[in-house]
């Protein structure tokens, strides 16, 4: 047994030279241009449809028992985003992270993040996932948008539902960035 345990490591070392992992083949593509994807980073606006929000007690919370809360929220915040990774074409993996404050509209202070990930293609279509942390109700995110556009500037408009223990709201924001390519 031990004289095996020999044989065996002696024809490896023998072999290994014959046996070297194959090499990735590098494709020198010269015809496709490298196009840096969209950076969009920037200020966002817009309106949550929370339909439960008659629930979370609000009027209670503020000390208010008369206060009825529009379930239409405004929505003011800030999207930066992280590349982790991008193609030669212009598509790139996205890390977001959201902060935003909702009501200001009602006089109300509702904090919440989202954290998502996602895909953006070099049109500016994307779509991504990720959880949602509010002061309400914590859930999980799903969007789909699209960026606009026009000479130097996008205006991307993002649709987004979430989903928590106290129901499901939806969001429509929008916002702008400069043109960064």
């Amino acid at each position: 047994m031990k004289n095996s345990k020999y044989f065996i490591l002696l024809f490896g070392l023998l072999l290994s030279p014959i046996l070297k992992a194959q090499e990735i083949p590098v494709i020198e593509d010269r015809e496709t241009a490298i196009l840096e994807p969209l950076r969009l980073s920037g200020p966002r606006v817009g309106l949550s449809f929370v339909p439960q929000i008659k629930n979370f007690g609000i009027s209670e919370l503020i000390g208010d028992t008369t206060f009825n809360p529009n379930p239409f929220v405004s929505q003011f915040g800030w999207q930066f985003e992280w590349r982790y990774f991008e193609t030669r074409g212009g598509s790139a993996g996205l890390f977001e992270v959201i902060p935003m404050l909702g009501g200001l509209d009602q006089g109300l202070v509702i904090p919440s993040v989202n954290l998502i990930t996602g895909y953006r293609s070099p049109s500016g279509f994307e779509f991504g996932a990720g959880p949602n942390i509010s002061l309400l109700s914590s859930g999980f995110s799903a969007a789909v948008g699209y960026a606009f556009k026009s000479e130097h500037m996008y205006f991307p408009i993002n649709f987004a539902m979430t989903k928590s223990r106290d129901g499901t709201r939806y969001s429509v924001i929008f916002g702008f960035s400069k043109r960064s390519r």
